[in-house]
């Protein structure tokens, strides 16, 4: 995610969301705060669902605090520590973009109310809902907004884990020569593992109530 994350100006923030909120909203403040980042799953149509227990959540952004592959080695004799002190998870490891190993997000993400863009001409209210019985946390996008409307297209992220039990599944196997990747590109295939796309979406704040 390093230098595609789009920061925002608070005055383009609050222009979006003058175009998107409605009368349900009125009793209810924005708080802009630090940008932040939600890893999303579903459909690029989808404006609602009920999976959001499987969307991670990342309180920091995790692009400059990442590690390049070419650095693993490095990271491995550092007992998997990297230099910004989160620990590298060799069972479920992040990759985004431009070729950096990151920390993983938290799940399952936290219930509210989020202000979230993907940088482009629309700015919205993700709203996700505390965990069922079941553990399902259901979300919507205010104002009929898609997944696709809000998820920076320059931003991307995947998870790899071994395809299989006893499998080595490990960042040096990735092909470098293909980063940066494109926006309509998916992440890269590596050699012995599964991979799991997700959709980045930026967070510029949060709604409350007045």
């Amino acid at each position: 995610m390093t230098h595609s994350l789009l920061k925002l100006p608070l005055a383009a923030c609050t222009i979006g969301l003058m175009l998107t909120l409605g009368p349900a909203q009125a009793d209810q403040t924005y708080v802009p705060g630090k940008t932040q980042y939600i890893a999303a799953l579903g459909p690029k149509s989808a404006n609602s669902g009920t999976d959001a227990q499987t969307w991670g959540f990342w309180a920091v952004d995790p692009g400059p605090r990442g590690v390049w592959i070419n650095d693993y080695e490095n990271l491995l004799e550092n007992a998997g520590i990297a230099p910004d002190g989160w620990q590298f998870d060799s069972a479920a490891w992040w990759l985004e973009e431009h070729g950096l190993m990151m920390e993983s997000p938290s799940f399952p993400l936290p219930a509210g109310q989020y202000v979230v863009t993907g940088g482009r001409e629309v700015t919205s209210v993700l709203t996700v809902s505390a965990p069922d019985a079941a553990g399902k946390q259901s979300w919507s996008l205010l104002n009929g907004a898609s997944l696709y409307d809000v998820t920076h297209l320059g931003c991307r992220a995947a998870v790899y884990t071994a395809q299989a039990t006893g499998q080595s599944c490990t960042p040096d196997k990735t092909n470098t020569d293909v980063f940066p990747m494109n926006p309509d590109i998916s992440m890269p295939e590596v050699d012995g593992c599964a991979k799991q796309d997700y959709q980045v979406m930026i967070v510029t704040g949060m709604m409350v109530d007045s």
